[in-house]
């Protein structure tokens, strides 16, 4: 007979719990992590490339503006230089010799300029400007993709419970198929009827691997748009609020007040009117004088072998230091038209700028219009599918019971039941036409996409 040795025993019972645990914890790892809406748009807004790309070019705008400031400060630059030069020079009439020197120089400058048509001050203010338009595309860009996620996400929401009401006619042939062979066993029914039911659990099926697709397509364009795997990839269900007068604005006009006060659009539009009227100001400063002044120091030291009595090298530099001013002032007489095209087609940018402020204007408007008619007859279509549901409902449970006591055909209540599906997904769809309306309403707005 085997003997156990129970010295070994708590040591298998330990490997075996350590064992259940990690597996525990490798499930818990492969489930599918259920992002949040609120968690979406996060992510999306952190993540993006063309988040991440307008980041950068006010990034880049930053660094103009100290670039333009950096114009009122003086240039200064320093300098040093040695020279040596040998071979036969002349030192006297009809006198050459072997002549080598060595020079040595150095030197410091400062340059400041003092007016140029506010050239500067315009440029330091078109930085600012370019700088301001940035913040305000990145916030356009942000919105967008706000929307654009918030939609995504609502047609997976959309095709989930699609999904689940093609799996409910689905169980419901289930049984309906067995209610059949039932009869069919109790001789209410001809056997033909089992045929016909199997048929219809077969199309349902087929129904069920549809929604199923597209419920996985759906989350793979949203997986897609967040730039993460789709692999685990899942969405947390949320319940959507049912259609109601509430929802919906009472009136276009506070909407459009608000959008052209307030969208990114319009203010870009406007900040580039300023910059480019900017720009006709600083081409305006081509006809202008300009006064600059530098300042300048400089000392130098020279050696020869042809001169024994050279004084010292920091002697040298210092007996032959000096300072030179320089002011400077030029005044333009004739550019060859430059400054006259360059002022011209500034003029001409102003124009084009304020054309798109108009139509940027016309289609903000253009498109809230749309939105909250689409919004208004979503709800109707929705209250008008409600209406049809209900009584498509009514109508097959008189057709079910019909069938049930022999008074309608099988392909009599199939053709009811197909009703009733579609009346269904008619429900579901202008559910989530009109819920993505009122929030492209509550864009325009300013308000969270994500509650």
């Amino acid at each position: 007979m085997m003997k156990i040795n129970k010295k070994v025993m708590p040591f298998k019972k330990y490997n075996m719990a350590l064992f259940t645990l990690l597996i525990t914890v490798l499930s818990f790892g492969q489930q599918k992590k259920q992002w949040t809406l609120q968690e979406c748009v996060s992510y999306a807004l952190e993540n993006n490339i063309s988040v991440k790309q307008a980041s950068n070019s006010l990034l880049s705008n930053e660094q103009d503006i100290v670039a333009a400031k950096g114009q009122f400060l003086p240039s200064v630059n320093a300098s040093a230089s040695n020279g040596l030069s040998f071979g036969t020079s002349l030192v006297a009439e009809g006198i050459f010799a072997n002549r080598t020197s060595n020079s040595t120089s150095f030197g410091i400058s400062v340059s400041q300029t003092v007016f140029n048509g506010f050239r500067n001050l315009n440029t330091y203010k078109q930085a600012n400007l370019s700088s301001e338009i940035g913040a305000l595309e990145l916030n356009r860009i942000k919105d967008d993709i706000s929307l654009n996620v918030v939609n995504a996400y609502l047609n997976v929401l959309f095709n989930k419970e699609n999904l689940e009401t093609a799996q409910a006619q689905y169980e419901f042939s289930k049984k309906q198929l067995q209610q059949v062979k039932d009869l069919v066993d109790a001789g209410v029914q001809p056997k033909a009827n089992i045929y016909d039911a199997e048929a219809t659990l077969s199309r349902d099926a087929q129904q069920v691997t549809i929604a199923e697709n597209n419920f996985n397509l759906a989350l793979l364009s949203l997986s897609q748009l967040l730039q993460v795997p789709f692999k685990n990839f899942d969405v947390q269900i949320i319940d959507v609020d049912v259609p109601s007068e509430a929802l919906l604005y009472s009136n276009v006009e506070p909407i459009l007040n608000y959008a052209l006060e307030n969208r990114s659009e319009i203010k870009i539009a406007e900040k580039n009117i300023e910059a480019a009227q900017l720009g006709t100001e600083i081409s305006k400063a081509g006809y202008l004088p300009s006064v600059s002044f530098s300042y300048g120091f400089g000392a130098n030291a020279f050696y020869s072998n042809l001169i024994d009595n050279e004084a010292a090298f920091l002697e040298q530099l210092d007996n032959n230091k000096g300072h030179s001013f320089n002011l400077s002032v030029g005044i333009p007489i004739f550019s060859r038209f430059q400054n006259k095209t360059s002022v011209a087609k500034s003029k001409i940018a102003e124009e084009s700028r304020k054309l798109d402020l108009e139509q940027a204007k016309i289609t903000l408007e253009s498109n809230i219009q749309s939105a909250y008619t689409d919004a208004q007859a979503a709800l109707k279509a929705y209250v008008a599918a409600k209406t049809a549901l209900t009584s498509q409902e009514l109508a097959f449970n008189n057709s079910k019971e019909r069938y049930d006591i022999g008074a309608m055909t099988a392909f009599d209540l199939e053709q009811a039941r197909v009703q009733l599906i579609n009346a269904q997904s008619s429900l579901i769809n202008a559910k989530y036409d009109f819920v993505f309306k009122t929030k492209v309403l509550d864009f325009y707005m300013g308000k969270p996409l994500t509650k």
